[in-house]
């Protein structure tokens, strides 16, 4: 075979298979997100986000998660968290905040989105992020697990670590719905249909207690939200007095049938637009 045949058929080989993408030097950007196939940490150069002081009715979650990140932060040990409550009262607000927080105090600590449905290349990004010299937040979203969903194995490539163990620069907060991060009926139809009910849900059940922090969030009662809208009006500047905010709020809330930081916000929003001012 000629030298120009061997030349067309290396040069097609390296078009099927490009050449993987240079490192990034992760110094540019307060945040990332992990993006497989090819693998890269795509940056943010801007993350969306509340500051923390707006973040009402949670206070021991706020203060506990950033104790833990604080010590990270400063090369001391720290634990993985596991957010867990009622939808729309903060749990992923409070990482980001938190981040947000010590960003300017520790500007080498990194934050790294994951998706859940990313996790089968979790320890491609741990071999990236454990070469590195910063420290970071590996942070997963809405993490929850179904019957016939194996990508829970590969969370424990960042939990326990294998053989190497956990890279000492890196710190996993995974937010959820579930305290078990499981449906109740899949554990249920687990135990009663397994030879040996306790050991069939073990591993599964388990996982949750591989974080160190458990942080429990409960839906908010009346007086706290209409804490929150308040606190978001005197931050923003939105003029309203009490009772047209009591009144307008509630009805707001009846609407949505239900009560959270998350309708709050939306509240606050529509507010502020028909107010005329500015939250951006």
């Amino acid at each position: 075979m000629s030298g120009d045949a061997l030349d067309r058929i290396a040069a097609a080989l390296e078009r099927m298979s490009p050449p993987p993408q240079p490192a990034a030097s992760l110094r540019g950007a307060p945040a990332y997100m992990w993006q497989p196939d090819p693998d890269r940490l795509a940056p943010v150069p801007k993350v969306s986000r509340v500051a923390l002081q707006l973040l009402l009715g949670i206070d021991r979650a706020r203060d506990t998660l950033l104790s833990n990140t604080r010590r990270f932060a400063q090369g001391l040990p720290a634990n993985n968290a596991l957010l867990w409550g009622a939808r729309g009262m903060g749990k992923s607000s409070l990482v980001k905040a938190v981040h947000g927080a010590l960003e300017a105090e520790f500007p080498d600590l990194k934050i790294v989105e994951v998706q859940r449905e990313d996790l089968q290349s979790i320890d491609r990004c741990l071999s990236i992020l454990r070469a590195a010299p910063q420290r970071f937040i590996l942070f997963c979203d809405d993490l929850s697990f179904s019957h016939d969903d194996a990508h829970y194995k590969s969370l424990k490539a960042v939990l326990d670590g294998g053989i190497e163990g956990r890279p000492e620069n890196v710190v996993l907060y995974a937010t959820s719905n579930r305290r078990h991060l499981m449906p109740r009926d899949m554990i249920e139809n687990e135990r009663s249909t397994a030879i040996s009910p306790s050991e069939a849900v073990e591993e599964k059940v388990s996982l949750s207690d591989r974080f160190g922090l458990w942080l429990g969030f409960h839906p908010c009662d009346q007086d706290e939200f209409l804490s929150m809208i308040r606190g978001y009006c005197d931050a923003f500047g939105v003029g309203i007095d009490d009772a047209r905010l009591r009144a307008e709020a509630i009805e707001w809330q009846a609407t949505r049938g239900g009560r959270s930081g998350r309708v709050a916000w939306q509240f606050f929003t529509d507010l502020a637009g028909r107010e005329g001012v500015k939250i951006g």
